[in-house]
């Protein structure tokens, strides 16, 4: 009974938190990129001691202007050290990324996970607002890399492992391992939130809760993150980022598992250091175009004005379990999964904003031990 008023107080409070939130926080739209999320819970949970679950997940992820937006935000500029306001004008960002996600049970309640992930990303924007061109309406940028992203490594706890219920408090660290200096197609350094890597640690703390409302049939789920990256070397941070999740899975057949979440994110403000400027416009005579007015010659940390967002999305999806469906060594402890990301409320502020985004994945176990 004790354990079941936690669960109920624990999702409570979760719901509290991310109803009242934006009353709380006003959020700026973030350039640049985001992946899609969602709650897998064979990502989660601990898995039993020597047994190891595997996740090879692939998402799709568009960004695009909504409507009654033009896209206009500051350039950040990492080899001058100098942010530009109003010197791009944003078209779109599409984000792949697979991910390869490992957790092994180390004991029945602690586990250690590793993820992986690969990512191709290509960005598109007018450059040199104010500066390029013979009227100052600047020049087409694209932007494509791939490769290695920013691996994780973290380490769980089931703090209330009983037949109906967990409780899965986790701890992970970003390391730096993405690229963070791939080039535009104007052979320039891209602006660090188009990189494939954020360039410093990041420290990772989560809670994951399930509670089975009918045995066998029907369970909810909920989840909260925080991340908090540390200022890279070329003067950047990125924003403390705040995810809360919550949903059900139903058992239709035994094979069969259909889901429906709430995905919620926060962003907070980036912050540079730089000294500031601002594009040149007609106001400023037989200056436009020309070079970018200095406002500010001092190289201090500043917050980045169209970074931070808030995203609401519901994600419906399924699960087959192929051991349930065909019997046999190939299908055996796998299942793969879909799901859709489509949000319902976004905080663009004039920049690019998620679309519906898309999640494709198989899981594996592997029994590496014996269990005792």
């Amino acid at each position: 009974m004790a354990g079941k008023r936690f669960i109920l107080g624990f999702i409570l409070s979760l719901t509290l938190v991310v109803f009242s939130w934006p009353v709380v926080q006003q959020a700026q739209a973030s350039c640049g990129a985001v992946t899609c999320f969602v709650v897998i819970g064979s990502q989660q949970q601990v898995p039993q001691a020597g047994l190891l679950t595997v996740n090879a997940i692939y998402n799709y992820t568009p960004m695009r202007l909504l409507d009654g937006t033009n896209g206009v935000i500051p350039a950040v500029d990492q080899a001058s050290r100098q942010m530009i306001l109003d010197h791009h004008q944003e078209t779109r960002t599409i984000t792949q990324q697979a991910t390869l996600d490992l957790n092994y049970g180390l004991t029945e309640r602690f586990g250690l996970q590793l993820t992986i992930p690969y990512v191709w990303r290509t960005h598109k924007h007018i450059d040199g607002l104010g500066e390029e061109g013979a009227n100052g309406e600047g020049e087409s940028t694209n932007f494509s890399s791939d490769g290695i992203g920013d691996l994780r490594v973290g380490l769980k706890y089931n703090v209330l492992p009983t037949l109906r219920s967990m409780v899965v408090l986790g701890f992970g660290v970003y390391l730096p391992s993405g690229n963070i200096h791939a080039h535009d197609s104007a052979n320039l350094v891209m602006e660090s939130p188009t990189q494939l890597g954020r360039g410093q640690v990041g420290l990772n703390p989560t809670i994951y809760q399930t509670y089975e409302l009918i045995p066998h049939r029907l369970n909810q789920f909920a989840s909260a993150s925080y991340r908090h990256t540390f200022r890279n070397n070329d003067g950047y941070q990125f924003g403390d980022e705040y995810m809360l999740n919550a949903g059900l899975n139903v058992v239709a057949t035994s094979w069969l598992i259909l889901t429906g979440q709430v995905n919620y994110r926060y962003l907070v403000h980036d912050n540079f250091s730089s000294s500031l400027s601002r594009s040149a416009t007609p106001a400023d005579g037989a200056g436009f175009p020309g070079v970018p007015v200095e406002i500010d010659p001092i190289i201090k940390d500043r917050a980045v004005p169209t970074t931070g967002s808030t995203y609401y999305a519901f994600s419906p999806g399924f699960q087959v379990g192929l051991g349930q469906l065909i019997e046999s060594s190939w299908t055996n402890m796998t299942s793969v999964y879909f799901f859709a990301q489509i949000p319902f409320e976004r905080d663009s502020n004039n920049s690019l904003a998620q679309g519906t985004s898309y999640i494709f994945g198989l899981t594996r176990s592997f029994q590496m031990t014996n269990p005792s």
